[in-house]
C-alpha cells in the first residue's frame, strides 16, 4: 500500500519560501504513469490543486501560482518537495501530497504564514 508523508515547518513568515517534503513509501515515484500532487485547503474553504510532478520528472503548475511554485524530487530518498515563494498570509492552508487518481494521500500539515 502507497503511503505519503508530508514534513516542513508549520509557521513562515511573510516574504519568506514555503517549502515541503512528500515521503512516499509503498511505491516509486518513478513508477511509469504515477503523477504526484499538492494540493492545500485554506480555512474555510475547498480544495485548491497546486500541480504536479510526474513518473518522468516534468512537473505541471497551476497556472494561478505559477509564477512562485516550483516543484521537485529526490528520487534516492522517494521524494518530492513544494517550494512556494513570497508567501502571504492568504498561503495559510493545509498543504497535502497526494498521487493521482489522488487514491492515496498523506495526512496534511498545516502551514501558517505569520510574522
Amino acid at each position: 500500500q502507497v503511503q505519503l508523508q508530508e514534513s516542513g515547518p508549520g509557521l513562515v513568515k511573510p516574504s519568506q519560501t514555503l517549502s515541503l517534503t512528500c515521503t512516499v513509501s509503498g511505491g516509486s515515484i518513478t513508477s511509469n504513469y504515477n503523477y504526484w500532487n499538492w494540493i492545500r485547503q485554506p480555512p474555510g474553504k475547498g480544495l485548491e490543486w497546486i500541480g504536479y510532478i510526474g513518473y518522468s520528472g516534468s512537473a505541471y503548475i497551476s497556472p494561478s501560482l505559477k509564477s512562485r511554485t516550483s516543484i521537485s524530487r529526490d528520487t534516492s530518498k522517494n521524494q518530492f518537495t513544494l517550494q512556494l515563494s513570497s508567501v502571504t498570509p492568504e498561503d495559510t492552508a493545509v498543504y497535502y501530497c497526494a498521487r493521482t487518481p489522488f487514491d492515496y494521500w498523506g495526512q496534511g500539515t498545516q502551514v501558517t504564514v505569520s510574522s
